[in-house]
């Protein structure tokens, strides 16, 4: 017969033993990757396609649908600026509004009546400040070559910047043929960024131009520059149409952080106003999160685990065992001294009643 080894038999472990061993595992992730047990909520969004990025790192913080192709309404008017910037046409040079500028397809209501003039660095303000359609139409007129060659050196642009999933229908972006993808876009807005006069134009809350014989005042179609403190926005632009849904791209620095975000096909006029509030809650998170972390790697998490558990063992062994010590043993120590000594047998029940009531 082999020699056999007897094993010893499995060792229980008891409560106590089971809480050590939990707390030891929870030291050991605090000093080897803090993040797991401090990080920020991960972020959620409304808009049906979305991409947040930071700026200076390049890190993608958020995307959902990034790459689905949809209509993107007055977005488009951001690569209408970009042609007529890059043709170095004259901004101080007159343009018209004739009835080729009119939407015939949606009818949508513009104060530029036919026959207005105003100058080319007027309607580039028009159509990235207040979205207006009949500005972005005439300035594709104005073009050399006229509106389809407007329209062909939209399309080269996109495609020189690398936006693969973009075509471009209609310099104002009412036709559901222009369409794009959030990733895409993200490529345009840092195109136009790179543009003094489209980051001025887009951030503009407001503007008069006399039209006829009326001075009109324009204001911006993004509420977040009329009224909002927390952002500073560097560049913007907003769209819809039925197809589109709500859409908003826009560059901004919040929290000391510079991030770009494309929200497309919002429901609702305030859902894509509120993603980008929802961005700078995350980024608030993650920032009080990176200061939490900073803690540990700098002295050691077991530390601050255990300290927390001798304060809670202490204190209620503490007072537990002041208040039954005193009050018992004063009672029966002076009633029975002012009595007679000879009744010992009458202090005892009056000690139980005591304690059945205290209990």
């Amino acid at each position: 017969m082999p020699n056999s080894t007897t094993l010893p038999p499995p060792r229980r472990i008891g409560a106590r033993g089971i809480l050590r061993s939990l707390l030891a595992t929870i030291a050991v992730m605090l000093i080897v990757s803090p993040a797991v047990v401090l990080a920020a909520p991960s972020l959620s969004l409304k808009s049906n396609a979305a991409i947040v990025v930071d700026q200076d790192s390049g890190e993608t913080l958020y995307a959902k649908n990034a790459d689905v192709v949809m209509p993107i309404a007055s977005l488009t008017k951001l690569m209408t600026a970009l042609v007529v910037v890059d043709a170095r046409l004259p901004m101080d040079e007159t343009l018209e509004i004739s009835s080729e500028d009119v939407d015939r397809e949606k009818n949508t209501h513009s104060r530029l009546t036919v026959g207005t003039k105003l100058t080319r660095g007027q309607m580039m303000l028009l159509a990235l400040m207040s979205s207006e359609n009949r500005a972005a139409n005439a300035l594709s007129r104005g073009y050399p070559g006229g509106r389809p060659a407007f329209l062909a050196q939209m399309n080269a642009k996109a495609k020189s910047l690398g936006m693969q999933s973009t075509y471009f229908a209609d310099p104002a972006g009412l036709s559901s043929k222009s369409v794009s993808t959030a990733r895409d876009l993200l490529r345009l807005v840092s195109a136009a960024d790179s543009e003094d006069l489209i980051r001025d134009y887009t951030t503009r809350p407001e503007t008069e131009v006399r039209v006829g014989k009326q001075q009109l005042t324009f204001i911006s179609s993004n509420r977040m520059i009329r009224n909002s403190r927390d952002w500073d926005i560097g560049l913007q632009k907003t769209g819809f149409t039925n197809e589109a849904g709500r859409c908003l791209v826009m560059r901004a620095t919040t929290l000391n952080r510079r991030v770009s975000m494309v929200f497309l096909n919002s429901f609702g006029t305030m859902t894509r106003f509120a993603d980008a509030g929802r961005v700078r809650k995350h980024l608030e998170l993650q920032g009080k999160g990176k200061g939490e972390l900073s803690a540990p790697a700098i002295t050691s998490a077991s530390t601050k685990v255990q300290t927390p558990v001798k304060k809670t063992v202490k204190k209620p062994a503490k007072k537990p065992a002041r208040e039954p010590a005193k009050k018992p043993a004063r009672e029966p120590a002076k009633k029975p001294a002012t009595k007679a000594s000879t009744q010992p047998k009458k202090a005892k029940p009056k000690t139980k009643p005591a304690g059945e009531s205290s209990s």
